[in-house]
């Protein structure tokens, strides 16, 4: 049985690999209405290209880039941390170098920092692109924890 989901951002939606197709066919209407020759079969494997390049882009964003807050695990990207774990979540200054969750150097471009004290005293950098209801979240469960 799986918990409940508090708190979930994607990292990015399906809908881009849709661009490639959408200007390989704005290419061929292109090619259509001027005069010389016809090239369908290569604006179909462009289009097709672009869609399998926009793919793989989406694929890694959604797995990169994913925020899932639970009752027992707080999951950013390629990392899990236990919520048990998280000692504060207000009032905890980011020191220069704090590590950030997820694997990365740096938190994700357009998303805020959440600096967490876990229960090693130690501070981490979570991120979410809508930080304050991952910190209101949060807050409920590590207040609800404590008592």
């Amino acid at each position: 049985m799986s918990d409940p989901v508090l708190y979930s951002e994607r990292g990015s939606s399906w809908w881009p690999v849709l661009w490639g197709p959408v200007f390989a066919g704005l290419g061929l209407v292109a090619e259509q209405v001027t005069l010389g020759p016809e090239h369908i079969a290569m604006w179909v494997l462009v289009g097709l290209g672009l869609a399998v390049a926009a793919a793989i882009w989406v694929y890694g964003r959604r797995r990169l880039l994913a925020v899932t807050l639970t009752p027992s695990e707080l999951v950013l990207g390629r990392e899990t941390v236990e919520v048990k774990r998280i000692a504060a979540v207000r009032d905890v200054g980011a020191p220069v170098g704090a590590r950030v969750l997820g694997g990365s150097w740096t938190t994700p471009k357009g998303t805020g920092e959440i600096p967490l004290r876990l229960d090693d005293d130690t501070v981490v950098l979570a991120w979410a692109k809508d930080s304050e209801a991952l910190v209101a979240e949060l807050v409920k469960l590590v207040e609800k924890s404590e008592l």
